[in-house]
């Protein structure tokens, strides 16, 4: 049995030529409406199409209807999430689809990817890894984490406070509401002195502190629909956060960069990607960043072709790495393509994830120049 330190002596080769390119440069200097019932319909805008899939007739106004319906109100208090929490919390189940059985009626997939072990990032982790940090929560089962990214904001380059993540990792689709208690900590466990069931300070576990959800959006589509399927090619969130110390200090300047998202991305110049996350259910601990760096293109797994079909990679990564940051290089920088979405631990692991398209453009977009 491999031991950690050789893992991590294995991982410096694998993951080098992302953590050169995630040189992201210094970052620059520098109310929510009362909750409405988890069970209450969604009420869609008048203009809005007949598919959820497509909401280019979404006009602002249609999107201000849709995010004061949602109704989502940061209800973290400072100090919830201690380190103690913290170690207790469970990993947010993976939506599992399997490859390797017959795909359903009106499915398109491809074969099962070559299997892609993860690796866990060297400790200390570099300015550049700050960016990806774990997203911890209280659902109807108890507390819980995912994992989550910075992003960069197109309205406030240099001091963004935008979080990406998958939409499972927020809300609960249909039927259901918003997770309570959204905290994000980047770069959780840095330095690698976490350890479980033991008393842990503070700054080993948030060595940049605790961000809480004030804002958040999920794609009207998930909200409307529910099950594993055609609403994951639409499993995408963003949350606005602000910084428990109250120094008004930038998310982005706090950790030192951002990483923009590429929407609309063309498929054919995807040729290589690196999924990165805190798993969390065995044989990992939550206490690691790891990653899966797949040396061949995307596949493909469609539940609803008049949908983006999502991207499929190989990867050994368990519950807990949802909503980690997929990333690819552009122009000599990292850029997001995706979160992880669904996964199948058997036989070999792998991970999917929605591909970001006109959808998620227009909500990010929307999200970013209106939702403070």
């Amino acid at each position: 049995m491999p031991t950690t330190t050789s893992r991590r002596r294995r991982a410096r080769a694998a993951g080098a030529a992302l953590l050169a390119a995630l040189a992201l440069g210094a970052a620059g200097c520098g109310p929510d409406g009362p909750a409405r019932p988890a069970t209450a319909p969604l009420a869609l805008p008048r203009s809005a199409p007949t598919s959820l899939g497509d909401l280019t007739g979404w006009k602002v106004e249609d999107w201000d209807r849709y995010v004061a319906d949602s109704a989502f109100a940061g209800d973290a208090a400072p100090g919830f999430w201690t380190a103690a929490r913290m170690d207790t919390a469970k990993p947010r189940p993976t939506p599992e689809y399997s490859l390797t059985a017959p795909a359903a009626a009106g499915v398109e997939q491809d074969a099962a990817p070559a299997a892609v072990p993860a690796q866990p990032l060297p400790h200390p982790y570099a300015q550049a890894g700050a960016v990806v940090g774990r997203l911890f929560m209280t659902t109807p089962q108890g507390d819980a984490a995912c994992s989550a990214t910075v992003v960069s904001d197109p309205v406030n380059p240099g001091r963004s406070n935008l979080v990406y993540t998958a939409a499972h990792c927020l809300h609960d689709g249909k039927g259901g509401g918003w997770l309570k208690n959204l905290v994000f900590v980047p770069a959780f466990n840095r330095d690698g002195r976490v350890v479980h069931g033991k008393p842990n300070p503070d700054q080993q576990a948030a060595p940049y502190g605790r961000w809480t959800a004030v804002r958040a959006l999920v794609s009207p589509t998930w909200r409307q629909e529910s099950g594993v399927g055609a609403r994951n090619q639409y499993d995408y969130g963003v949350l606005r956060v602000r910084g428990e110390d109250g120094s008004g200090r930038s998310l982005e300047e706090t950790v030192g960069g951002s990483v923009p998202i590429w929407f609309n991305a063309p498929r054919e110049q995807i040729t290589a990607a690196a999924a990165y996350g805190y798993p969390a259910e065995r044989p990992f601990d939550g206490l690691e960043l790891e990653h899966c760096d797949s040396p061949a293109a995307p596949g493909r797994l469609s539940f609803d072709r008049t949908r983006p079909p999502m991207y499929v990679i190989g990867c050994s990564m368990t519950a807990g790495a949802s909503g980690g940051g997929w990333f690819v290089i552009r122009d000599g920088k990292p850029n997001l393509i995706s979160v992880g979405a669904v996964g199948n631990r058997n036989p070999a692991g792998y991970q999917a994830g929605p591909s970001l398209h006109d959808q998620a453009k227009q909500a990010f977009d929307y999200f970013a120049k209106n939702v403070r």
